[in-house]
């Protein structure tokens, strides 16, 4: 063997010698590759977890139940003012929507509550369509109207407009006032100032000892 060639030899050997820098390496190398793998495996888990990933999906629209209102309520109630700031409340057992577009909430089992400068006065009538825009209530079927002083109405397919309180009828009507009765066809309605005006087979009939208002 050549004096070169002996010298390599003994350089390889010292290379590989224990505390040398490659065996140095080699635990060093123990060490961080396991750690590294642990790393990337802990990010591969937890990236989708960090990530707004989005997940899309297809619908058979012959196999999707759809809803036929847009808004259902049980033991709905309604708030607002009048045009004066008197306060009214509309309740009513249920209320259904049938779009965002409609206006119109069906109610049944209605109870509207008037404050008057009197005292507070009660609507009452089986089911109606209150309009969100106006605030206004087509009542459909029978509507009583009582009043805390002794004012009673008695009609159906009715108008009521929670706004100006007034209240128009499609149909016969009959009252009670503290100085008498009345019936007609039709009649238009002020309930805060108790003014009404029947139209067609108007009837009235007055009790002089009750004409004074207690």
């Amino acid at each position: 063997m050549s004096e070169v060639a002996a010298r390599l030899q003994s350089q390889r050997r010292a290379w590989a010698h224990p505390g040398s820098s490659h065996d140095r390496l080699v635990r060093l190398l123990l060490i961080v590759l396991p750690i590294g793998i642990a790393v990337l495996g802990v990010g591969l888990v937890v990236a989708p977890l960090m990530t707004g990933a989005e997940v899309s999906f297809v619908l058979d629209k012959n196999k999707v139940d759809v809803a036929s209102e847009r808004l259902r309520v049980q033991s709905a109630e309604y708030r607002g003012e009048d045009a004066k700031g008197q306060a009214f409340k509309l309740n009513a057992g249920s209320a259904v929507q049938k779009s965002s577009t409609d206006a119109e909430v069906q109610l049944s089992d209605l109870n509207a509550q008037l404050g008057l400068p009197e005292g507070p006065a009660t609507v009452r009538a089986d089911k109606g369509r209150y309009n969100l825009q106006n605030d206004q209530v087509a009542i459909d079927g029978p509507i009583a109207f009582r009043t805390a002083d002794g004012y009673t109405l008695d009609t159906h397919d009715a108008t009521l407009d929670l706004k100006t309180r007034q209240l128009r009828s499609g149909g016969a009507v009959t009252g009670r006032t503290p100085t008498g009765t009345f019936s007609g066809d039709k009649l238009t309605a002020d309930l805060e100032q108790r003014t009404v005006r029947v139209d067609g087979n108007a009837r009235l009939r007055i009790y002089p000892k009750r004409a004074n208002r207690q």
